[in-house]
């Protein structure tokens, strides 16, 4: 549930950013995110959807030390072409995150874990489920149910992650990251190393960058993204007759205006655009992109509680075998914020 950790963790100050007085409090958000594709006729799904209720609390411990800790709730489906409907609903793992200033605004060091709080047994009838679900082009805020522990059993993964922040002056923020993730092995129907029921996935190296800087009465945000998906290692030797997750690429852009309308309510416009390579053989191929516009609306409902309503529309296309299937979608979600 990586992704459904980011909006909601991002969203808090981080500790180095937070005043020297700040002593200690506590944010809770919290709220549905519904998100729904139709796609045409071409794969073996036209319709894939996901309701997600994540729940995030962030701890401030004095002026250097925030933990946030990040779960939800979801319900997925997705229809095959064939008529048949996949469904599974439940708890995912919960993420938590501790960011010590050790230089305030200048060092952060953060530390991440994962509580299996998830699914522990998939059958194996969802796995088309989680094939689309996983779809780093359509961004679905709840990817994946837990880490497993029945008839599927991903691997562990180690991650390592090197950023810096800072003010640039003259109101200009900046934040540049460095992420790799090493992953095992993934289990499934009580396979084991080196046969058909296992599946390699290579690591995987993130570039992540963003620059917000004041624009008139208001705030202008632009942020990109870059991950490789790089080749399953020992995949032509001990897995060799596993089932090889393809290397890959996802490339994302967005831009985000925040501009007060009143000293209760913020509007805020956005637009990304992403797509997504695959390895076919012989190179690396399109496997699909989408253009995401959308608003957002931010209204203090007191001095403690606040409501975000948020809404997008995706436009798209997903290639198969040198055809190309359109992509039409929606992500509609209402996020309530309570800070004391």
């Amino acid at each position: 549930m990586r992704r459904a950790l980011l909006p909601f963790v991002l969203a808090a100050p981080l500790a180095a950013q937070t005043p020297v007085d700040a002593g200690f409090g506590t944010t809770v958000r919290s709220g549905p995110i519904y998100e729904g594709y139709s796609i045409g006729a071409g794969l073996a799904f036209d319709r894939i959807s996901e309701l997600t209720v994540p729940i995030a609390v962030s701890q401030r411990l004095g002026s250097r030390l925030i933990v946030d800790l990040a779960t939800a709730y979801a319900d997925a489906s997705v229809h095959a072409a064939n008529g048949s409907t996949y469904r599974l609903a439940g708890l995912v793992d919960t993420d938590i995150r501790a960011a010590l200033a050790l230089v305030p605004g200048r060092l952060i060091f953060t530390v991440v874990g994962t509580l299996p709080t998830g699914q522990q047994t998939v059958p194996d009838s969802t796995l088309p489920l989680f094939g689309a679900l996983a779809t780093d082009v359509l961004d679905f805020t709840t990817p994946s149910f837990g880490s497993g522990g029945g008839d599927l059993k991903p691997g562990n993964e180690g991650r390592a992650r090197l950023g810096i922040e800072g003010p640039l002056g003259g109101g200009k923020y900046l934040r540049v990251a460095v992420v790799y993730t090493a992953s095992q092995h993934n289990e499934y129907s009580g396979g084991g190393p080196a046969t058909s029921d296992t599946s390699v996935t290579g690591d995987r190296a993130l570039v992540y960058g963003s620059l917000s800087a004041p624009l008139g009465r208001g705030s202008l945000s632009v942020y990109g993204f870059e991950m490789a998906r790089l080749r399953p290692r020992a995949f032509n030797t001990t897995y060799a007759s596993a089932i090889q997750v393809p290397r890959g690429n996802v490339l994302a852009l967005g831009v985000r205006l925040d501009r007060p309308l009143s000293p209760r309510a913020t509007l805020s416009p956005c637009v990304e655009f992403r797509h997504e390579l695959t390895d076919q053989g012989a190179g690396l191929a399109l496997l699909g992109y989408v253009v995401r516009p959308g608003v957002n609306l931010r209204y203090r409902l007191s001095r403690a509680a606040a409501v975000v309503w948020q809404g997008q529309l995706a436009f798209g296309a997903v290639e198969n075998q040198g055809s190309s299937s359109s992509l039409l979608g929606r992500r509609l979600g209402v996020v309530l914020e309570w800070t004391r």
